[in-house]
Order: structure tokens, then sequence, then C-alpha cells
């Protein structure tokens, strides 16, 4: 436990200089955004002199390095800045935002999951078959139909056509209030308060934009588990295992599986990081109130501290998203254990 501890601390250690770099990083490149924020939020009937008032109350008539310092020293002390658009401080609207999008991200990793794993397992143990097949589909439909499209069908038939799906207009229909704010995960909080109805009415409007992700990540999950598991049903150690007379279920989700896991688990992280910052196109649809659409409302506006607060939040998450897949690793396969690395 001890030797665990230190290897993760030293993990963690490492990710210092990323932090910094990602906080260097973000502050140059909002900087050279085309567009002045001053003229957007003094309006276009401003003067010149207007402006210049509005750049000095924002404080960006000073030098770069003095901004950047400036910056760096709220954000020690564990100030984001304030977002202009909003009004309100940027680690409130991070705060507001970001379980929205963990919320529906993750309940659309799990569907895609359930779906995904089972398939690529079957697909490779039946090789050559209508399962196999079946995959194959999946996986091109999913990697070729865009996410905007398929939930504005999805909205289409569910929503329009046959009336099943709740209005796509946020994260709980207008009749129904928030449940009383403990994690932000509607579905969570709404448990926790022990009010069914409510969560029964939050589970009805993820369906649809959940569904429209699944779809998505579901092809790279399936295909890394189906080419995974052809690896390992090829290898040597399944030769001596059926050879040995242990039972089919043995041979394949035994031994199988958990060495396909590895791969499969680094996809999962690898979609989860991507999706999570790129599902602005299905908040949008749908009217998802998420981190990915209050992120573009901030680059269209030059909105400087949103932006960057955007930015700090995402290397976070990645960072220890990259410390849970290294603990999965060694939950998985034993044999990889920290020390060794």
């Amino acid at each position: 436990m001890a030797g665990r501890g230190r290897a993760i601390g030293m993990r963690l250690a490492q990710t210092v200089p990323v932090l910094v770099g990602v906080v260097v990083i973000s502050f140059v490149l909002t900087r050279a955004l085309p567009g002045d924020p001053a003229a957007y939020f003094a309006g276009a009937m401003a003067d010149a002199a207007s402006i210049e008032q509005v750049r000095e109350t924002l404080g960006l008539d000073k030098p770069l390095t003095t901004q950047f310092f400036l910056y760096v020293g709220d954000l020690l002390q564990g100030d984001l800045g304030r977002s202009l658009s909003t009004g309100q401080p940027v680690l409130t609207d991070l705060a507001m935002r970001l379980p929205a999008s963990l919320e529906l991200t993750l309940s659309a990793l799990v569907l895609s999951c359930l779906i995904a794993i089972p398939l690529g397992v079957l697909a490779a143990v039946r090789q050559g078959s209508w399962v196999d097949h079946l995959c194959r589909v999946l996986v091109t439909a999913g990697v070729s139909l865009p996410t905007f499209f398929t939930g504005i069908l999805l909205v289409y038939v569910f929503y329009y056509l046959l009336g099943w799906a709740p209005s796509p207009l946020g994260r709980l229909d207008f009749i129904y209030l928030e449940p009383p704010r403990v994690t932000g995960f509607y579905l969570v909080d709404s448990l926790l308060a022990g009010d069914l109805e409510t969560f029964a009415a939050t589970l009805r409007q993820l369906a649809l934009p959940a569904i429209t992700l699944a779809l998505f990540t579901l092809a790279p999950i399936a295909r890394m588990t189906r080419a995974a598991m052809l690896q390992a049903l090829s290898s040597d150690y399944i030769r001596t295992a059926r050879a040995a007379g242990l039972s089919r279920n043995k041979v394949v989700f035994g031994y199988g599986l958990r060495n396909a896991l590895l791969p499969v688990v680094t996809t999962l992280g690898m979609v989860f990081s991507f999706v999570l910052g790129a599902n602005v196109l299905v908040e949008k649809v749908f009217a998802w109130p998420g981190i990915g659409s209050y992120a573009v409302e901030a680059l269209v506006a030059s909105d400087y501290a949103a932006v960057q607060g955007f930015v700090l939040a995402m290397a976070l998450l990645f960072v220890t998203l990259n410390l849970l897949i290294d603990l999965s690793y060694a939950l998985i396969d034993p044999r990889i254990g920290f020390g060794s690395k």
C-alpha cells in the first residue's frame, strides 16, 4: 500500500508540468483569438473612447506578461476569474455546467458499453456469422452518421411523430423542479431526495441525448473489443486452456475477455476524453446546459476567463482519468503494478 501510494504521488507530481503548460498555452491562445472582447461588450454603437474605457476596466490595456502573472496569482488562490458573458465567477459556471456534461457523457458510455462489449465479444467468438456482420454494420453507421443528424432524427421520430419522448429542452421538463443539489447529477440527487417522479422525468429527458452519444461511442468500443478478443482467442494460452478441457465460458470470459479488457479500457478513456469536450453538437440539439456549449459561447464572445477555465477543467479531468485508467490496469491484470512503471 505504501509503495502504491508513493507511485500515485509520483504520477500526480508528473502532471504538474503538464498543467503549467496548459495554463501558459491556454493564456497565449486565447489572446490570439480574433476579435476584441472590449469592442464586443461595449456594443456595436460604442465609440473608440468607450471601447478603451471597457478595455481598461477589463484589464486588457496592461502588457501580456502583467496580465499573465495577475491571472496566475488569482489561479493560485482558486479564482478562475469572472465570465464576461454570464457575469458570474467562472468556477461557479463550471460547477453548474460540468455535472450536466458528465451525467450525459457517463450515461452514454454506460449504455454503449452494455451493447458494444457483448457485441464485440460475440462477433469475435462467432467470426463470420450474422452477429459479426451486424457488429460491422453498427460500427460503420456509428462512425458515418454525424451526432447532430442522429439527434435531430431521434427527436423527429420519438418526439414529433410518436410523442414518446419529452420536449428536447434541457435536463428536466419545466413542470418539474430541480432536485436539491448535492452532486449536480439529477439522477443521483433525485434518488438521494427520494423523489422517484423526478428521477423518472430526468431519465426520460436524458434518454434521447444519451442514445445519440451512445451510437457514436459504440463504434470504437465495439471495434476494439472485437479486435482485442480475436487476438486473445488466437493466443497460445487460450489453445492450452481449451486443450486442458476448460469450459467454453471459462475460456472466453475467464481468460480471453480479461486479457482483452486492457486495450478496451484504454479506448474507453480516449472516447470519454473526446466525447466530453466534443459533445457540443448534442448539447445544442437538445438544449443541454453543458460545458461544451458554454465553451463555444465563450469563444464567440472572446471571453478569456471562461475559455481558460474550460481548458483547465478539461486538463484536470484528463489527468484524473489517466490515473484511474492506470489503477484499473492493475486491477484487471495483477501483473501490471505501479512499481514496474
